[in-house]
């Protein structure tokens, strides 16, 4: 009886980390809940309890070692730097978040460059814009009328 709960709990304690992973990224409880089920289940296959506690707490405290090492060797080698940004986007160096001349476009029509679904290309008054669809898909080569403009976002409709 106890083999069948041992087993229960990994393949619990697996799913939880699975679910953890790839459906409930954040937070950490179902990741927590994995660790300790996974745990609980090691504890229950043992004879000798204290041997493997033991054990557990010698892989936990490798793994915390073997992570902060990577951390820092991330920080030494500028790994990090690789996947984040360093620049600052400021507003003396050109970089702005309201396009006035986005306003002009207000009421326009123009004709879609690229699928719409629902961001895409759109041309309008000769000038490539970035766009949003109002309604959903629209497919490349069909009118389009610009419908309101809020900062960046340009949203059309399909004509």
């Amino acid at each position: 009886m106890s083999v069948w709960l041992a087993v229960l709990a990994l393949l619990l304690g697996v799913l939880s980390l699975v679910l953890e992973v790839f459906i409930f990224p954040g937070f950490g409880v179902a990741g927590l809940t994995g660790l300790i089920l996974m745990s609980w289940g090691i504890l229950l296959l043992s004879t000798d309890i204290l041997q493997s506690l033991q054990g557990l707490v010698i892989a936990l405290a490798a793994t915390i070692a073997l992570f902060a090492w990577g951390v820092h060797l991330g920080y030494k080698r500028k790994l990090w730097h690789k996947l984040t940004l360093g620049d600052r986007q400021n507003k003396d160096l050109g970089y702005h978040t309201y396009r006035p001349e986005l306003q002009e476009l207000q009421g326009k029509k123009g004709i879609a460059v690229t699928k719409l679904r629902p961001a895409g290309t759109a041309e309008i008054d000769g000038k490539r814009v970035d766009v949003v669809s109002e309604g959903g898909y629209i497919p490349p080569g069909s009118e389009l009328k610009v419908v309101r403009v809020e900062g960046t976002k340009v949203m059309v409709k399909k004509l």
